[in-house]
């Protein structure tokens, strides 16, 4: 079982893929407020991704994950703040669901360092665009690579 999670840029900058090694889950949610007795149109969208920071080797001096850190504080006024977010999750050799989300913006992101390992823990929050809601897409159930 792999994630693949690829951010693209909107508006023609450079995309960063986080290495499969990095990445340690992913959770899709759905929000409506609590409060609600039926169906509403107040609907949002959240993935939260977690993983390890790993420390660069000498045959690999990139750090897929600071990307990450570098999108978290792209200021709103900047529409670079908004971005495609693909993640693929793969087992077996299919893929078992492909979020995307084309209006995706940073809520939270968290780095975790201690001084007795070599690699640190991040965590990333984000939306979905709410008047974009419907452009996410969900897929899944073809094989990987397709």
């Amino acid at each position: 079982m792999s994630f693949r999670v690829v951010v693209k840029t909107n508006t023609g900058g450079e995309e960063f893929e986080i290495a499969k090694e990095c990445v340690k889950s992913v959770v899709f949610s759905s929000d409506i407020p609590q409060d609600s007795d039926a169906r509403t149109k107040d609907v949002g969208s959240s993935i939260t991704i977690k993983g390890k920071i790993l420390t660069a080797v000498e045959d690999n001096l990139f750090d897929s994950t600071r990307g990450m850190a570098e999108w978290s504080v792209v200021p709103a006024e900047k529409a670079d703040c908004y971005r495609t977010l693909e993640i693929e999750h793969i087992a077996a050799g299919v893929v078992v669901r492909k979020y995307t989300f084309p209006n995706a913006f940073v809520v939270d992101y968290i780095e975790d360092f201690g001084d007795k390992e070599g690699t640190g823990l991040f965590t990333l929050l984000v939306k979905q665009k709410k008047d974009k809601i419907a452009n996410i897409k969900i897929e899944g159930g073809y094989p990987a690579g397709v």
